[in-house]
C-alpha cells in the first residue's frame, strides 16, 4: 500500500485585485522525495509556496500535514509545523555572523547575553550533520552568495524544518555553485528530509526531481515522474504549444561597424583595473558573444560602452559619434540601447508603473511629451501596445512594476529598449531568471532586431545561450578579450578560455 503523503495542499486559490494567482490547485509532498513545482513566471509558483508558509492566506482550499488539516497563518505557525523556505533573494543580515544569522531568535544564552561559543558549537554540530560547510564565525557581507545559501539552509535545519522550500534556489548561483547544491539535496534526502524545488530550469528539474508538477496560469497542469520525462515534454506542458528549444536564424550577413571600442581601461568600485585594453568590433546585422566566468570584467565593460561607468583610457564609437565621454544619456541619443544584467538595479524603477517604465528613456520627445508638457494618455496607450506586443502578463499599464515576477519585469525592460529601434543593443544577460517560454520569445526577438540591421552585443553566463545566438564569439577573461570563436566552437574549449587558456581560434 502506497504511504499516504506527508502534505497535501488540496484546491488552493488565491486572488489578487484584476489576478487570480492560484486557480484550485492541487499538490501534495512525500517523505523523502524531492518534488519540483515548475512553471513559467507568473504562473503562480512563489504564491502557492508562500501561502504554504504563512506569507499569504488562500481564499479557498486547506493544507494537510500528515494527513490532519492545519492552518499556516504566518511563518512562525510554519517552522513550528516544521516546514522551512529559502527565498530566492536571501534573508541574511550582512553584519551579522554566519551562526549569528543561524541562531537569530533562538540563541543559546548566558544569562541575557548571546553565548558567542555554543552557538558556534550548535551550528558546526549541525553543518557537519548534514554536509553542509560552514565558518561560523564568518561575517555574512563576505562569502559568497553560494554559501549564503548554505546558510539559509542551516537556519531552516536549526529551526527543526522536515518540509524544504527551495524557491528558485540556482537563480543567483555559478553553474558550479549550483552542482554543489543538488549534492546538498541529495544528502537532505538520505537524512529524511522532503524538499519542494521551485525553478523554471527544465535541465534542473531532470537532474533533481522525483515527481515534477506543472503549473500554467494558476492551474494544475500535470503531475509526473522524472521517470521518461524530457524537456521538449515539459516545455510543452509549462507554455500550452511546441517550444524551440533551439535558436532558428539565417546565417548573419555582417555590414559597417557600428560599435567600436579601441584599448579601453576601465577601474571597478574598488579602484582595481577590470577592463585592461580591450578592444572589439560589432558590426550591423551580427550578434557578438561575450563568455566569460562572472567577475572578469564584463559588467564593468558594459557600464562603459553605455555611459554609466568613466572611462580611464580608450575610445568607444557608436555608429560613427565617439561616446567615450558621454553620459548614459549620451550614449541613448548615439543609438545605443541597453538591457541591463540587474532589472531592479539598472533596468525599472519598481514603485512606478508599467507605463512611467516604459517611458522612462522617451519621455521628454514627442509623441510622450512636447513644450515641457507630458501626455499621459499617449504614454499609456504606447504601454498597452508594447505589453501586448511582448507579452508582458500580470498587470496592465497602470500596474506598478514591482507586482509583476521577476520574468514579465525582464519583458517590459526589453520591450522598452527594443521600442525605441535602437542602432546598437547591449544586452546583459538578457534571459536571467526567465522561464523557457520567455527565453524563446526575447530570443527570437534579438534574431530579429539582429536580421534588421541592428549591432548586438550580447553578454551571457549561459554558454548555450552564447552558442545558439551568436554570430562570433569573444572570451573575456581577467579584462581582455582571450579569444575569438565561431559559434561551432566546443564547450569543452570555451570552457578552457574561461579559465585563463589562451588556445585562439580563427573566427
Amino acid at each position: 500500500m502506497t504511504e499516504p503523503p506527508l502534505l497535501e495542499l488540496k484546491d488552493i486559490t488565491k486572488r489578487f485585485p484584476g489576478v487570480v494567482a492560484n486557480d484550485g490547485v492541487d499538490f501534495d509532498l512525500r517523505k523523502g522525495e524531492v518534488h519540483a513545482l515548475l512553471g513559467e513566471n507568473g504562473a503562480g509558483k512563489s504564491t502557492l509556496m508562500n501561502i504554504l508558509y504563512g506569507l499569504y492566506h488562500p481564499d479557498e482550499g486547506e493544507i494537510r500535514l500528515r494527513g490532519e488539516p492545519v492552518r499556516i497563518d504566518s511563518p512562525h505557525a510554519a517552522i513550528d509545523a516544521g516546514i522551512g523556505m529559502v527565498h530566492q533573494h536571501f534573508m541574511l543580515i550582512p553584519v551579522m555572523s554566519v551562526a549569528e544569522n543561524i541562531v537569530l531568535a533562538m540563541e543559546p544564552r548566558t544569562g541575557p547575553f548571546l553565548d558567542h561559543g555554543k552557538a558556534n558549537e550548535r551550528v558546526k554540530e549541525i553543518s557537519e550533520r548534514f554536509g553542509l560547510a560552514v565558518r561560523p564565525e564568518a561575517m555574512i557581507e563576505s562569502i559568497s552568495v553560494g554559501m549564503q545559501q548554505r546558510v539559509e539552509i542551516l537556519k531552516a535545519l536549526y529551526r527543526g524544518a522536515e518540509i524544504l522550500i527551495l524557491d528558485e534556489p540556482t537563480a543567483v548561483l555559478t553553474p558550479q555553485e549550483a552542482l554543489e547544491l543538488f549534492e546538498i539535496i541529495r544528502s537532505l534526502q538520505a537524512e529524511g528530509k522532503s524538499i519542494i524545488f521551485i525553478t523554471h530550469k527544465l535541465g534542473e528539474v531532470l537532474e533533481i526531481a522525483d515527481r515534477i508538477t506543472v503549473l500554467r496560469r494558476g492551474k494544475t497542469i500535470e503531475t509526473v515522474p522524472r521517470e521518461g520525462a524530457t524537456e521538449e515534454g515539459l516545455a510543452r506542458l509549462m507554455v500550452g504549444r511546441e517550444v524551440l528549444l533551439q535558436v532558428e536564424k539565417k546565417p548573419a550577413e555582417p555590414g559597417e561597424p557600428l560599435l567600436t571600442v579601441e584599448d579601453l581601461r576601465v577601474y571597478d568600485e574598488r579602484g582595481l583595473e577590470a577592463v585592461r585594453g580591450l578592444s572589439l568590433e560589432v558590426r550591423s546585422g551580427e550578434i557578438v558573444g561575450i563568455a566569460g566566468v562572472d567577475g572578469n570584467g564584463q559588467t564593468e565593460l558594459v557600464e562603459a560602452i553605455t555611459g554609466l561607468r568613466h572611462i580611464d583610457s580608450g575610445r568607444v564609437v557608436a555608429a560613427g559619434t565617439d561616446i567615450t565621454d558621454k553620459s548614459a544619456r549620451g550614449s541613448l541619443e548615439a543609438g545605443v540601447g541597453h538591457i541591463p544584467e540587474d532589472r531592479h538595479r539598472r533596468g525599472l524603477v519598481l514603485d512606478f508603473t508599467l507605463a512611467e517604465n516604459m517611458a522612462l528613456k522617451d519621455y521628454c520627445e514627442e509623441p510622450d511629451s512636447k513644450w515641457g508638457w507630458l501626455f499621459p494618455k499617449r504614454i499609456i496607450a504606447r504601454a498597452a501596445k508594447l505589453l501586448e506586443e511582448f507579452d508582458v502578463r500580470g498587470g496592465g499599464p497602470q500596474t506598478p512594476a514591482a507586482s509583476l515576477s521577476g520574468g514579465n519585469q525582464q519583458k517590459v525592460v526589453v520591450a522598452r529598449e527594443v521600442s525605441r529601434d535602437p542602432r546598437i543593443l547591449v544586452a546583459a544577460q538578457p534571459t536571467r531568471g526567465l522561464d523557457v517560454g520567455a527565453i524563446e520569445f526575447v530570443h527570437r526577438r534579438l534574431v530579429a532586431e539582429r536580421d534588421e540591421g541592428r549591432a548586438i552585443l550580447l553578454i551571457s553566463f549561459e554558454l548555450d545561450e552564447i552558442l545558439s545566438l551568436s554570430d562570433r564569439i569573444l572570451v573575456m577573461y581577467e579584462g581582455r578579450v582571450v579569444g575569438e570563436y565561431p559559434p561551432t566552437v566546443s564547450e569543452d574549449e570555451l570552457g578552457i578560455a574561461m579559465l585563463g587558456g589562451r588556445r585562439e581560434a580563427a573566427a
